[in-house]
């Protein structure tokens, strides 16, 4: 099972972070091993000193594909939910500074929270689906995705020429403006609409 994340991927926060529009969708890969599924809490690593939450929206594949073409790739997803690409932005800041790949800033253990999945059908129009992230009750991060750089479509078949897409891979399709750090016994809770995807401690 991959997981396959887009960076850059909304304008605002392309503008917050001080980088140019991508061309191209921009993608890097997480392991496994960094679900954090079922609400578990998210243990700050020791490693930094100042990792950050960026919520997405998630896409499920549920099929078998590769060198999709977009009019087709909205088949190859059914379910959705909200995923928390942590960063370790310090890490990340170091390593791109110095023109080093940054995956371990985004890969380690625990920095995928995946929130609970639900039909894509439920969420209405793929290109108007409201989401945010409150941290302690407090709004942080609004997005909606009429305002993806790149599509699900476009962002299903551009990985589908590099990866084969196979069922059960999730691709997490970037985050809007509003990341911020996190620090011990902070609550992460996300929505899509008013509907609570995702609930989680921070230890």
């Amino acid at each position: 099972m991959k997981i396959i994340c887009i960076g850059l991927n909304y304008t605002d926060h392309a503008k917050e972070m001080g980088k140019p529009l991508p061309e191209k969708p921009l993608v890097f890969l997480k392991p496994d091993s960094s679900l954090l599924k079922n609400n578990k809490p998210f243990f700050i690593p020791l490693f930094s000193d100042n990792i950050h939450y960026e919520i997405e929206i998630v896409l499920r594949i549920c099929k078998l594909g590769r060198s999709i073409a977009d009019r087709f790739a909205h088949r190859y997803y059914d379910h959705i939910t909200l995923g928390i690409d942590m960063t370790a932005r310090d890490i990340q800041s170091s390593l791109s500074s110095a023109g080093m790949p940054w995956e371990i800033s985004k890969s380690f253990d625990g920095a995928a929270p995946l929130g609970e999945f639900i039909p894509a059908k439920e969420a209405g129009d793929p290109g108007n689906i409201s989401f945010r992230l409150e941290k302690n009750g407090k709004t942080v991060q609004k997005g909606n995705t009429g305002n993806l750089v790149f599509g699900f479509d476009h962002i299903i078949s551009y990985v589908s020429h590099f990866f084969t897409l196979k069922t059960g891979d999730l691709i997490f399709t970037g985050t809007p403006s509003g990341v911020g750090p996190v620090h011990r016994n902070d609550r992460l809770t996300g929505y899509i609409g008013d509907r609570k995807l995702i609930d989680f401690l921070i230890k």
